[in-house]
């Protein structure tokens, strides 16, 4: 996966504006106002992640292209490397729970509103 198709990928998600809030050169994908991906276009190879503590214990664990997140709370955010070992669906997947992690932390109205204009 290379930058371009991960910002597809994170656009085609349901809700889901860009934006820089940090500066030129972090790219910050947002659903309901909140963060689920950011990646620095300077590298391009990696991108941070919000990961359920257990799981980014055991994805650390399990490969070297996930370590804990650069510049984020540790405990639930991951950088994740994509020119690795890592396939395409096992980034998304990490993608995937991220946007699903917050998408699930919004208010229910809010999620509601999300899924009827999505549907």
């Amino acid at each position: 996966m290379n930058i371009e198709l991960l910002r597809d990928y994170c656009l085609n998600k349901p809700a889901v504006t860009e934006g820089f809030p940090f500066g030129e050169d972090t790219l910050v994908f947002k659903v309901g106002e909140k963060m689920f991906l950011l990646i620095g276009l300077a590298e391009g190879n990696r991108f941070n992640a919000k990961c359920d503590p257990e799981l980014a214990i055991e994805l650390r664990e399990r490969y070297n292209e996930v370590q804990p997140g650069y510049h984020m709370n540790k405990a639930h955010w991951n950088t994740v490397y994509m020119d690795g070992g890592l396939s395409d669906r096992q980034l998304c997947d990490m993608i995937d729970h991220s946007y699903q992690l917050i998408f699930s932390s919004l208010p229910k109205t809010k999620q509601a509103v999300i899924t009827a204009q999505h549907t």
